[in-house]
């Protein structure tokens, strides 16, 4: 879960935005040509990746060899979350098996950014389905265990690892959840560590846990997504990756959209992320939650040689 309103204003305006719209990102981004944006240095040809939005924070990252899915959350069980009295924290947790077949029909690596329903609750029946392996912090995982994810499936996680899979690496890295509200407080807060809880049956059961953020690499061809509209500046300011995922919030991030494209170089790609309202059906076109145009502006001004990547439900761009 994030929070949808960000009023932080851009610290600079530098010029026009290079980028295209939902409609326009039917066309294909050869691998040439994210080469080009990037270090005239002489790189080995990245495998083709096709990334695909499955709503909220959920993606959907496909090679020949591999499937690699973020946050992948597809029941989109209704909670009010974008309504002025917000998420009912009393809402039951469901599982629509039959859409995360339709939608997700494999994974081989699984990444958890933080604990929220919006972001975990499919995670143990796909997990389950695929035989996928997990990355998560402890309260993940023992929220997943509580929900009866596989257990050897599951790998605890805690910021600073860098794992190779078959065709691409995976580096972890500390994060904190955005803030809401007067006294700046982060929804559903809290951890599960130690022994696994109860059986989670409301969204308020799956709490934030810790947030993390990935840098998930194909070898030439890099994605950097959090899951919050927050970030720990420090961990990530080495990172030069191909495309950074932004979302629309972070009204307690001092200059969050500025900061974090500075921090990874401006990079060539920005892709809008957590920007619907989830309560709405992932099979039609997507519901601002969030306003992606003001967060569009940010972008252009604050980093002009950036594209800014708009897909909509189920749309893929390949890079």
């Amino acid at each position: 879960m994030n929070t949808p309103n960000d009023p932080t204003p851009p610290i600079r305006r530098r010029g026009l935005l290079i980028g295209t719209g939902a409609t326009a990102l039917a066309a294909t981004a050869t691998v040439g040509g994210i080469a080009a944006a990037q270090e005239d240095d002489a790189q080995p040809e990245a495998p083709a990746v096709r990334l695909r939005w499955l709503g909220t924070n959920a993606w959907e990252f496909t090679t020949a060899n591999a499937t690699v899915l973020i946050d992948p959350w597809v029941s989109r069980f209704p909670t009010g979350a974008y309504t002025e009295a917000g998420a009912d924290p009393e809402t039951e947790i469901e599982v629509h098996e039959d859409v995360v077949d339709e939608h997700l029909p494999k994974a081989d690596t699984i990444l958890v950014t933080h604990g929220h329903w919006d972001h975990i609750a499919d995670v143990p029946y796909l997990a389950t389905r695929t035989g996928a392996t997990v990355l998560g912090t402890e309260t993940h995982l023992n929220l997943l265990r509580a929900m009866d994810a596989p257990e050897a499936q599951l790998s605890q996680v805690l910021g600073g690892e860098l794992y190779q899979f078959d065709g691409y690496t995976v580096e972890v890295f500390r994060s904190s959840h955005s803030a809401s509200g007067e006294h700046k407080r982060i929804l559903f807060g809290g951890t599960r560590p130690g022994e696994v809880p109860k059986r989670p049956k409301k969204i308020k059961d799956l709490v934030e846990g810790g947030s993390l953020t990935f840098l998930l690499d194909f070898g030439g061809v890099s994605f950097f997504n959090a899951g919050s509209a927050n970030f720990h500046e420090h961990e990530i300011a080495h990172l030069r990756p191909t495309a950074v995922f932004v979302q629309p919030g972070g009204a307690h991030t001092p200059g969050y959209v500025e900061r974090l494209l500075e921090a990874t170089g401006f990079p060539p790609y920005v892709i809008a992320t957590h920007w619907d309202d989830f309560d709405k059906p992932l099979t039609e076109p997507a519901v601002p939650g969030g306003d992606v145009e003001a967060l569009r502006e940010r972008v252009a001004a604050a980093s002009p040689d950036s594209e800014f990547l708009l897909i909509d439900h189920l749309e893929s761009h390949d890079f």
